[in-house]
């Protein structure tokens, strides 16, 4: 059985290994989601109900619902939501991810991004920057306006520039970035460096209004270091699907929260989420914060580590540890070391320096997770629970054992074992 196993294994870790993610257009989420209409908002994570959402995710609704004009204020789109018009549904089961809560409506402009190996695609919405953003649960004018401005303004001149440069490759900012001090989840500047300077001659050349292009600049480079983040996670979920689906595989293929539960599939175990609730993330509070405003950990920023990096990568960026009150150097190190011995393999596209170029460790096989008690670690912002407040401090959370352990029973019983 063993060996059965191991096989089953050895395919889905090629296919994770082997994606290639390509960048390749921007739609808006109804050209890419079947079925999408305007009452249709995807979200963050494993399966949640409207009653069960956190405040960020339901303040996010709010905002998605007037950003759509379904909703022309806050209590519209509060009674919509509350008498049951809305349908939600998980980014994960429509091939997408989304940061934080992931809120996701018909009308938001999203990446494209192909795996040339595969020929599968995966989809984000566009970073929105700092600020009242809707990722962390706001629902101001500004949110909105900023929303619209994406759609109207940057979301065509993205499209232009990647369609005239024939689409660009993500798993080559990824290497660079984890040379350059980016883990790619929390750690984002060297990424979004890299991204621009690959862009930023065909966006010279598409945009012909010189304060049109000022506007996209400033936005590009000002308090936005995080914005390769979704681009980052696509190509996380295009290898995690390549991966899916393998019979007898007990590699995880996706890892997500939605601010109540986290949950996790396996490949060789369909499309059943296995959860458990949210942890509380230890780290670092922006000042006047403390872990009473702080709501659980959310978003689909997991497929990260997933993907092995973000957390999985700590050894490589050392500095992150700071910011995330994760100890010193060497801790970083040791993060790195633990999540080898969860994973089935090593990624040699993605190396990290401080280890002799070892490759990241990739691959969370269930079966590991619950011999060794290790819990994969998982880098990630920590939000106010209180919709809008936004991004409070930052850190470490461990995905909980019962989840890898309930997997396991399924798995052992699909197994008649």
């Amino acid at each position: 059985m063993k060996q059965i196993i191991d096989q089953a294994n050895k395919i889905a870790i090629e296919r994770m290994l082997n994606a290639q993610a390509v960048w390749v257009d921007i739609k808006p989420a109804h050209e890419v989601v079947e079925g999408m209409d305007k009452y249709t908002l995807l979200h963050a994570g494993p399966p949640i109900e409207w009653s069960n959402m956190s405040g960020p995710m339901k303040g996010a609704v709010i905002a998605a619902l007037k950003y759509e004009g379904v909703a022309k204020d806050d209590k519209e789109a509060l009674d919509l939501a509350e008498e049951g018009k809305i349908k939600f549904s998980p980014c994960h089961h429509h091939s997408a991810v989304g940061p934080m809560t992931g809120i996701t409506s018909y009308s938001m402009p999203l990446y494209v991004v192909e795996n040339k190996d595969q020929g599968n695609f995966a989809y984000s919405t566009i970073n929105e920057g700092a600020g009242d953003v809707l990722r962390f649960g706001a629902h101001s004018d500004n949110t909105v306006k900023r929303l619209k401005w994406i759609e109207e303004v940057l979301a065509p001149v993205l499209k232009k520039v990647v369609n005239s440069m024939g689409g660009i490759n993500l798993n080559v900012i990824t290497a660079q970035a984890l040379h350059m001090g980016d883990e790619l989840h929390m750690r984002n500047g060297s990424s979004t460096a890299v991204f621009i300077k690959t862009i930023i001659n065909a966006l010279v050349d598409v945009v012909e209004d010189k304060n049109e292009l000022k506007e996209i600049t400033k936005f590009l480079t000002t308090n936005n270091d995080q914005f390769f983040l979704n681009l980052a996670m696509c190509a996380c979920k295009i290898s995690g699907d390549a991966a899916h689906g393998v019979e007898n595989s007990t590699i995880v293929t996706a890892m997500a929260r939605n601010g109540v539960n986290i949950g996790i599939r396996v490949s060789g175990l369909g499309d059943q989420w296995f959860t458990a609730p949210a942890a509380a993330v230890e780290g670092l509070y922006f000042s006047g914060f403390t872990a009473k405003d702080a709501n659980p950990d959310i978003g689909d920023s997991a497929i990260m580590e997933t993907g092995g990096v973000g957390g999985f990568a700590m050894a490589t960026a050392p500095a992150i540890v700071k910011f995330l009150g994760a100890g010193g150097y060497q801790d970083a190190i040791n993060y790195t070391m633990d999540m080898y011995e969860i994973c089935d393999t090593e990624n040699s596209q993605y190396t990290i320096p401080n280890l002799d170029f070892r490759g990241t460790p990739t691959g969370i096989d269930i079966r590991k997770v619950v011999e060794t008690g290790i819990a994969p670690a998982i880098n990630t912002a920590i939000a106010s629970k209180e919709p809008g407040v936004g991004m409070i401090g930052a850190g470490v959370s461990r995905a909980p054992i019962k989840m890898f352990e309930d997997a396991l029973v399924a798995f052992a019983e699909k197994m008649n074992l």
